[in-house]
């Protein structure tokens, strides 16, 4: 237990190692896998298999359910029991998810409850990973002596200095998600579009680009976070995929040649949450700057890049959809010159 007697909270979503969960005794919060027959914990089906969700998608693409209050009062609950005085949690962005604010209200009943309590939320503005530094962050300087009020301060303060983006091989399980249409998810396939995606300081995503072919995507991924020049020596770099460990092999081979020195504190495949909703073939990279004075700013756009991509291939049907018309129209009006000539 560190010295200020302050526990780490998270939510499944943030994507932190078991390895570093048990070395910072970080608490974390499932989110529910549901399948027809029965619901697995994040961590829980994590641990059974990390390819179940991809092994079982021809049979069945499951559903997921979001925190409730009690659950993460729970998980208080537990922490207070093994000592712990004071509490911060860290949840995934509040602008693509309820579960950061059930956190937020879940600490502010713990401290209601529990005499002499501190809390603290923190809306991480990102996702998976990205957000999950955030949390071995601060218990990794709570365990170095830093006090409640220390880190729980600078947090605000580290927001630019992790740096995220990811791309899917398929737009299938998007379609499937409900979030594109099927049109846009089959014009996709066609045109082989590799989104590129990032999030941005409103924790929403965005699109850093759109590429054709798997290969310029690993590339075009790698580009894009070394573009906030990381010093090897002070950044914590993390590779996750979803079912395509040969993407990541070739990203860290990448990342390796610009930067020999650069050390990878996680590398792993991806909590069965998000992939059900990305599918087989994700590749993330995410980056950590432990020297504040370094980095560069999240970008502010406010794009969606499924609208980006939504608007992009949509052209591209209407335009199809154009040519069939009058395509169409032509072959009408040749068939009715025929049927009055043979008048």
């Amino acid at each position: 237990m560190n010295f200020s007697k302050t526990a780490v909270l998270c939510d499944s979503g943030c994507d932190v190692p078991r390895q570093l969960r048990e070395q910072y005794d970080i608490r974390v919060v499932d989110l529910i896998v549901n399948y027809s027959d029965r619901s697995y914990r994040d961590t829980e089906l994590e641990e059974l298999d990390p390819l179940y969700v991809y092994r079982h998608f021809h049979d069945e693409i499951p559903t997921t359910s979001a925190l409730n209050t009690q659950e993460v009062l729970d998980v208080i609950a537990q922490a207070v029991a093994d000592g712990y005085e004071n509490v911060i949690g860290i949840g995934i962005s509040s602008a693509m998810s309820g579960t950061f604010n059930c956190i937020r209200l879940a600490l502010e009943e713990a401290a209601d409850e529990y005499d002499g309590m501190k809390v603290f939320a923190f809306d991480t503005r990102n996702i998976s990973i990205g957000s999950g530094f955030f949390a071995i962050w601060a218990a990794d300087r709570l365990a170095a002596g830093g006090s409640f009020e220390e880190v729980s301060g600078s947090l605000e303060k580290k927001r630019d200095d992790v740096h995220l983006a990811f791309y899917m091989d398929t737009l299938e399980y998007l379609r499937k998600g409900g979030r594109i249409t099927p049109a846009v998810a089959i014009m996709g396939k066609i045109l082989n579009i590799k989104p590129i995606i990032s999030v941005n300081r409103s924790g929403v995503y965005y699109t850093v680009g759109k590429i054709r072919g798997s290969a310029r995507a690993v590339r075009t991924l790698v580009d894009h976070i070394l573009s906030f020049h990381p010093d090897p020596e002070k950044t914590w770099f993390a590779l996750e995929n979803g079912d395509g460990p040969e993407f990541a092999a070739q990203a860290k081979a990448m990342i390796l040649e610009r930067l020999p020195g650069a050390k990878f504190l996680i590398e792993k495949q991806i909590v069965p949450t998000m992939a059900i909703h990305t599918g087989p073939g994700l590749l993330g990279i995410a980056t950590l700057c432990l020297d504040s004075a370094g980095g560069a700013p999240r970008s502010a756009s406010p794009v969606s890049p499924l609208e980006e991509i939504h608007e992009k291939i949509s052209g591209t049907v209407s335009s199809l959809e154009k040519t069939f018309e009058e395509q169409k129209n032509r072959l009408e009006e040749k068939l009715e010159e025929k049927i009055h000539r043979g008048r």
